[in-house]
């Protein structure tokens, strides 16, 4: 990790428009000509690179993203998505069959848990729900069955922290892969560098940073994503989750000041998640002394790009909270919305959101409270005025 910087992989990147532009020229076809056939025949065989034959398959954009996300995190390639969910779903897939088992966290994003808890077992694909944050519950919970062990590197939303280090060895011992959710943490953890096996990322968030697209990644070695792209077994190609190229392209260039971004989300939340735990409210964050696994965290991150930009607080009760949220955005603080890495701060009652697919009695039983509320944090310039602005509120509302 100390000479891996992945903010300098992507800008050593470098890739010139079809005419010279300093952008890369986007590729607006759903298929490509061919001056032989003999060609296309090798193109659609996978014997022949640099040729194009359907957009399904590859394009030249979504190539570019791939080249571009491989680096950020890496691994050998990448194969991009039209949304999160169309990136953990396939891999999960392309790895288990009839008959097989997972051993998950069971604090994860709500669709991933409710694909894994209601829809896989269609398929005779079983999960163990675990507290990822245990080692020893986590290799109990492996059978012979089990294919993989998939976790979030700061879950959502209750920002439990995963030993990936400890479980890529737990992985390596029994002959499974490690897969990583890394949504929440972008530039600040190398999941792969760390012992992951594949690295996936909802490019809706943070990745792209602006609220107006769909997409996803998984980033693993050239075996599984060609194996993930194989035109006769490969799940994203047969279940044709393609990125659109005008995507691509949109989310390349927003790449590019990721690095800016995530310095400031990080700076701005954790100026907030301290004021907010010395005025007495239960603030959980991975960046303040009082999380558990905030030592872990530490050894685990690239120091430069902070500790994120998500913290929760819990102001007791679910009516509490939708006050406060329709108070801040009354007070124009941010959006009562869904999602994350936006450059307004964003809010959202998870329990009854994102996490809405955990049943009631799990919630409780992983600590998902009624007055939880998951604040990513924005892009604000005064963070000092925006955290006087959301005290006044809590004030108002008598939660301080």
């Amino acid at each position: 990790m100390k000479n891996f910087n992945p903010a300098d992989n992507i800008q050593d990147l470098q890739y010139f428009g079809e005419f010279g532009g300093v952008n890369p020229s986007i590729s607006d076809s759903s298929t490509y000509t061919f001056l032989s056939a003999k060609t296309m025949f090798d193109t659609f065989e996978g014997n022949m690179e640099g040729c194009y034959l359907y957009s399904r398959h590859s394009s030249p954009s979504n190539l570019y993203l791939d080249q571009a996300l491989a680096a950020m995190e890496g691994t050998e390639t990448a194969n991009v998505s039209a949304s999160g969910m169309g990136a953990i779903t396939p891999t999960l897939l392309q790895l288990c069959c009839a008959g097989d088992h997972i051993v998950s966290s069971r604090t994860i994003y709500g669709g991933t848990y409710a694909f894994l808890k209601n829809f896989t077992p269609r398929f005779g694909i079983e999960t163990s729900f675990v507290d990822i944050t245990k080692l020893d519950i986590v290799e109990k919970a492996i059978t012979p069955q089990t294919k993989l062990i998939y976790c979030e590197t700061v879950s959502n939303p209750l920002l439990e922290v995963a030993d990936i280090t400890g479980l890529a060895q737990i992985a390596k011992k029994h002959n499974l892969k490690l897969v990583v959710d890394n949504t929440f943490s972008p530039l600040s953890v190398s999941p792969a560098k760390l012992g992951a096996d594949i690295v996936i990322h909802s490019l809706t968030k943070y990745i792209n940073g602006s609220s107006d697209t769909v997409g996803g990644v998984t980033c693993a070695s050239k075996e599984f994503i060609n194996s993930l792209k194989n035109v006769n077994s490969g799940a994203s190609m047969l279940l044709g989750p393609t990125m659109d190229s005008l995507r691509s392209a949109s989310v390349m260039k927003n790449l590019r000041t990721l690095h800016i971004r995530i310095k400031q989300h990080s700076c701005n939340a954790a100026y907030l998640a301290k004021k907010f735990e010395n005025d007495g409210l239960k603030t959980v964050y991975p960046g303040l002394k009082s999380h558990p696994s905030h030592e872990l965290y530490k050894t685990m991150i690239n120091p430069e790009y902070g500790f994120g930009g998500m913290m929760t607080i819990d102001v007791g009760s679910l009516a509490k909270a939708n006050e406060l949220m329709e108070l801040m955005q009354t007070r124009n603080l941010g959006y009562l919305a869904v999602s994350l890495g936006f450059y307004k701060t964003l809010f959202s009652a998870p329990g009854t959101s994102t996490s809405s697919e955990i049943p009631l009695e799990e919630q409780a039983e992983m600590g998902l409270t009624d007055g939880l509320i998951r604040f990513s944090i924005g892009l604000d310039n005064n963070i000092e005025r925006t955290y006087e602005m959301m005290k006044a509120c809590m004030v108002e509302l008598g939660i301080l």
